[in-house]
């Protein structure tokens, strides 16, 4: 029967017990973990410059080399520990591997935070012989705590995420089940490997079993800083709304200026393209859009010193726009069938047709509200109805538009009279436009309807982004002359 594995990784940060696990794995028969293999100032071990024939000028030339050589070294199985701040060259070809077994140690951010910091005051990095221990108390320091908490969870989140979506599972350990043999046995198993433990690796000792608080000088400053850490998530957000592409076909060039613009469609698209065509003496026409990955490369490397740019808007005024030009109207561009499930299923009180005699302020209004609760269960996923882009949340498709270019600029529509002409010149234009004004919303503006109850289901609708984006209350775009 073939291995399950032909290497493995413990994927840990410091002092989480990764040592003490290292050493109940080499007890394993036919098992070698080969310690921190990638650490950049030593190989393997504390003061150690070869590994497995390869110095560290061979390992740092192509770390490739020592995986190789790890992997393939005699015994049932081999491996190593890697830190975050380890060669960042491995650890992508590694969580690739399907062959490569994960083994992700934990432990409670706080002791090891602690741990970490005795350590450096001590510089007692290890601890076999208890009467030789050095004690010590150190000043705990709340933003660096949180600092240090941010950067393990976001370590940890990304490794689960790489697991997910390429399809592969890890052993998940913590620095409490070191000492169950049982656990370390069911690792063995979980390795494929048929040796099993008939007792623990005493030979390191633990370092700081006190509890927290006799280890810091200030215990009462650190109760008071941990009391307002968010341990369960209250005011976490789970975001179902689905992720979007890059959507490059949308992206769109001036003429001939170095400037390109990367929509975030939200109904200032025609005076975006419109100023874009301005720009260069032309029109909408000349712009260079609906392009592939290919050809927006091409234009990068042939515009030295060339901008990018996307605009914001608020919110509510953006659902409002999506609303009254995609299901209020019957005309071009409207999502008759999406109109339909909301009037017949939803009950959103929408005539069949609009008309002067027929549609109040007061009707508009109480509709508009409708469809912001239908945004609220669209957007958590929660109904049949697609997540258009023209409603989606604006961070969502920022987020998609990041993962093939980065804009220059993040633009809000209140700013665009001075922001927009100010990077015209920016790039070699004297005299540039102005953007032209924004055709109002029909047949009923926002600034008719607008309350507090608009704003509120607004902000729980698109939460993320009034926090991401820092969005206030709405208040009305000033008009601007066109030139």
């Amino acid at each position: 029967m073939a291995a399950k594995y032909d290497y493995f990784v413990v994927l840990a940060a410091m002092r989480t017990g990764s040592n003490l696990l290292e050493a109940n794995l080499n007890a394993l028969d036919s098992v070698t973990c080969h310690g921190e293999a990638f650490n950049p100032h030593f190989a393997g071990n504390l003061q150690s410059d070869t590994l497995l024939g390869l110095t560290l000028e061979d390992r740092d030339a192509d770390p490739m080399k020592l995986l190789k050589a790890i992997r393939t070294a005699p015994g049932d199985i081999n491996g190593f520990r890697y830190f975050e701040e380890h060669d960042p060259r491995i650890l992508k070809p590694v969580l690739n591997d399907h062959r490569c077994a994960k083994i992700i140690l934990t432990r409670n951010p706080l002791d090891s935070y602690l741990s970490l910091k005795i350590a450096r005051t001590t510089q007692q990095w290890l601890l076999k012989n208890v009467k030789r221990r050095v004690d010590a108390q150190v000043t705990f320091l709340a933003q660096e705590f949180l600092d240090y908490l941010e950067q393990i969870q976001s370590h940890q989140h990304m490794l689960r995420r790489h697991l997910q979506k390429t399809g592969q599972s890890a052993f998940f350990i913590s620095y409490e089940d070191l000492t169950e043999m049982d656990v370390l046995n069911g690792l063995a198993e979980w390795l494929g490997v048929k040796a099993r433990l008939t007792r623990l690796d005493d030979t390191l000792k633990p370092q700081n079993p006190a509890p927290a608080v006799s280890k810091v000088t200030n215990p009462d400053d650190m109760a008071r800083a941990l009391a307002d850490v968010d341990q369960f998530g209250l005011h976490h957000t789970s975001r179902f709304e689905p992720q979007r592409g890059a959507a490059v076909p949308q992206y769109v060039a001036a003429p001939k200026s170095a400037l390109m613009y990367l929509p975030i469609r939200n109904g200032l698209e025609p005076v975006l393209n419109q100023w874009l065509a301005d720009l260069d003496g032309g029109k909408t026409g000349d712009l260079i859009t609906d392009r592939n990955r290919k050809q927006i490369r091409a234009w990068l490397r042939n515009h030295t010193g060339h901008r990018k740019f996307t605009v914001l808007r608020h919110p509510l005024a953006r659902a409002h726009t999506a609303f009254c030009q995609h299901i209020l109207s019957t005309g071009p561009g409207s999502y008759k069938m999406v109109r339909n499930y909301l009037r017949n299923r939803l009950k959103v009180p929408i005539p069949g047709q609009v008309r002067d005699t027929n549609y109040s302020v007061a009707q508009h209004r109480d509709a508009f509200l409708a469809f912001l609760g239908f945004l609220r269960l669209n957007l958590n996923n929660q109904t049949p109805i697609r997540v258009d882009g023209t409603w989606c949340s604006q961070s969502r498709v920022l987020d998609g538009i990041s993962g093939f270019l980065l804009p220059d600029l993040i633009l809000r529509e209140e700013d665009l009279t001075t922001a927009l002409p100010a990077l015209a010149r920016d790039i070699g234009h004297s005299n540039p436009p102005k953007p032209s004004t924004r055709a109002p919303d029909e047949p009923i503006t926002l600034d008719q309807i607008y309350d507090a109850e608009l704003e509120a289901l607004a902000e729980d609708v698109y939460q993320h982004d009034y926090e991401v984006f820092g969005f206030g209350a709405w208040t009305p775009v000033a008009p601007r002359d066109a030139k």
